[in-house]
């Protein structure tokens, strides 16, 4: 055995072994329990990751354990990755949920199997092992999702879309799979490989797993889960989600599409960077309207993970055309997304979490002034908002830069739409980017600095020591990835040539150096001199200024009196602006109701003002599908008369039809 076995058999030892104890030891050591079982499991996972990472294989099989299949699981640099990443997430809500959280028996002896089932998804080797733990991933969520269903009627609500769509998305899964497998000889990812597919069966392989791998990932227009279910899991479990979770998504495109089906054609690709590029501009948009801080930072999910399928379809795209270097640096870039979203959302959801511990209260226009209360949970969010903004140095600046310059320098060859994508989806970043700097403006500034909207706000109050422990080391590891990404970018490089072939995409220590194109970004530079430069503002200005005795003044307000929370910027008023630039895009419902008073239609009372931004995909696509189902139920129940005589008869003329369309087809 060596490391990277060793470590996944670890992970999955203290999982279960801490699900059990969860269920034996008294209410109150359960959290401590829990949260030191995850850390552990985490750590392992860590472990496993980073031996797979730096060329450590394994493979094992057991063809007893589950009937026709068997259980089979190994190592590569891919799935050294997500492990890896999935280990960091679990470590640290691990840490924070000891102070956290406070469920019942199920959820807390839940947690940790739904983190070994994350790690297990990407050490499958064969195609029953990735289902099996793909639904057990699938069911332990979907229970966490439910943990607070007796405290919030929204949580069964929210419960209910995630579980259609989620076993609906597994659904395309296992068929897409079982078409591979029907052309293999066996069901081993080493069979897939060689299976030789004829092209209509490849391209129906690829569409149906795309489907549900997608719909994990809350891709457009499979994303209508992600909204509802992570604003009303628990915060430590939002974060294992939306950080960890919905990466396997991405996961299970790239080991189908790019590693078991060889590639495919150009249009397979297109359609990858067309869905992520949609899903990236209209998750942010949601994110920047909205006024729930967590359905905000679900929403941002959908906008990051948007980000890195348009990277990974640049790359199949590339390599479709030949260009390998190109290809492997977009896969870095996606990958290196990957990375750096889990560790600035794990940030943001923590520190999301915190705020409602506080006060209760989630809803944007209901904060403010957090700042005095809660010192630590508020820099630790600024930091996590700078993080997702893009900016220097924030976290995913350098990964999206990568995208860019694959994207600006990948001209694939072929026809005209090739050429048309590539400028597009420079625009799609672009413009993701500066909109999600206005969101995470107003989420910052908002909910944190303005001035208290509610009792709760005015006295909040900070969030015990484990939570703030797990906040401030989720942030750190979010600050070391945006000053070194050197650190890592030599084994996602290596990860990304398991999936597109070629060498490193990167080279140098410090600075981030292409290889094959012109181009190098040096972020710890970058963090050094804009931190040297304030400090130099900041001492010059206390070196020149005169020295004056002081004297408390009332500062000059226009006889207005001074500022109230009334008269602040609220979340919505803030992205009224935006919201007017898109009104096309969102179609938002907004209504004003004038009280007029009784003895004088010129006196108005009051004025309400009622606005809502609803998802537009949802609106137009669900309600029809849902319609229709309800009119085949209804029409199943006049069916179901509960005649013997009848139910013979139906199952007589199927049985006819079956042996009609075998004659024919035969």
């Amino acid at each position: 055995m060596n490391l990277a076995s060793l470590g996944l058999a670890g992970a999955v030892t203290a999982g279960v072994v801490t699900a059990l104890v969860a269920v034996l030891v008294p209410v109150r050591a359960r959290p401590v329990v829990t949260g030191a079982g995850l850390v552990l499991t985490g750590a392992a996972g860590v472990a496993a990751g980073a031996a797979g990472l730096a060329g450590v294989t394994f493979s094992v099989s057991w063809p007893a354990v589950l009937p026709l299949t068997g259980v089979a699981f190994g190592m590569d640099q891919l799935a050294g990755l997500f492990l890896a990443v999935t280990g960091g997430v679990a470590l640290i809500a691990g840490v924070y949920g000891v102070s956290y959280s406070r469920h019942g028996r199920a959820a807390q002896a839940t947690l940790p199997l739904f983190v070994v089932a994350m790690l297990l998804v990407p050490a499958a080797t064969s195609v029953g092992t990735l289902l099996v733990c793909w639904e057990l991933m699938a069911l332990t969520s979907l229970l966490l999702v439910l943990a607070e269903h007796r405290q919030r009627p929204e949580v069964a609500v929210a419960g209910r879309w995630y579980a259609v769509l989620t076993h609906l998305g597994f659904a395309t899964i296992l068929c897409g799979l079982l078409i591979l497998v029907a052309h293999a000889p066996g069901d081993s990812f080493a069979d897939l490989r060689a299976a030789p597919l004829p092209g209509g069966v490849a391209g129906l392989v690829f569409v149906l797993t795309l489907v549900g791998f997608t719909s994990k990932a809350g891709i457009l227009p499979l994303h209508a889960w992600l909204p509802r279910a992570h604003p009303e899991a628990p915060s430590h479990v939002s974060a294992l989600m939306s950080a960890a979770m919905v990466n396997l998504g991405v996961y299970g495109v790239v080991r189908v599409g790019l590693d078991l089906l060889g590639g495919g054609p150009r249009w397979w690709w297109l359609v990858v960077l067309g869905l992520g590029a949609v899903s990236a501009v209209y998750g942010i948009l949601q994110a920047a309207m909205s006024t729930d801080l967590k359905r905000l930072l679900g929403f941002s999910t959908t906008e990051n993970l948007g980000l890195v399928l348009v990277g990974v379809g640049a790359a199949g795209l590339l390599a479709a055309g030949g260009q390998r270097v190109l290809a492997g640096l977009a896969l870095a870039a996606a990958l290196l997304h990957v990375v750096n979203h889990a560790a600035f959302k794990t940030t943001l959801f923590l520190a999301a979490g915190s705020v409602l511990h506080a006060t209760g209260v989630r809803d944007l226009d209901q904060l403010g002034g957090l700042r005095r209360g809660m010192p630590v949970t508020t820099a630790v969010f600024g930091w996590g908002a700078l993080a997702a903004s893009a900016l220097p140095p924030g976290t995913a600046f350098v990964s999206e830069w990568l995208l860019l310059q694959a994207l600006v320098h990948g001209v694939p060859e072929g026809g005209g739409a090739e050429a048309v994508v590539m400028p597009v989806a420079v625009a799609v970043v672009a413009l993701t980017a500066g909109l999600a700097v206005a969101t995470f403006v107003k989420a910052f500034g908002v909910g944190f600095l303005a001035r208290p909207r509610s009792r709760q706000a005015g006295e909040a109050h900070e969030s015990p020591p484990s939570m703030l422990a797990g906040m401030v080391l989720a942030a750190a590891v979010a600050a070391v990835l945006a000053v070194l990404p050197t650190l890592v970018l030599p084994a996602v490089g290596a990860a990304a040539a398991v999936a597109v072939g070629g060498g490193p995409a990167t080279s140098g220590v410090l600075t981030v150096r292409l290889t094959g194109v012109a181009g190098e970004l040096s972020p710890l530079v970058y963090a050094v001199a804009l931190l040297a430069a304030v400090v130099l503002v900041l001492g010059g200005l206390r070196a020149t200024a005169t020295r004056r005795a002081r004297r408390a003044a009332r500062l000059w307000d226009c006889g207005g009196g001074p500022l109230s929370a009334r008269m602040e910027y609220t979340a919505t008023s803030f992205a009224e602006p935006l919201q007017r630039v898109f009104d096309d895009v969102l179609e938002p419902e907004q209504d004003v109701t004038v009280d007029h008073v009784e003895e004088s239609r010129y006196l108005v009372r009051a004025v309400e003002y009622r606005r809502a931004v609803p998802d537009r995909v949802e609106r137009r696509l669900y309600p029809p599908v849902i319609a229709a189902l309800r009119a085949w139920g209804e029409a199943g129940r006049r069916l179901a008369t509960g005649s013997v005589h009848r139910y013979l008869g139906y199952g007589f003329y199927t049985l006819c039809g079956v042996l009609l369309v075998l004659a024919v087809i035969s």
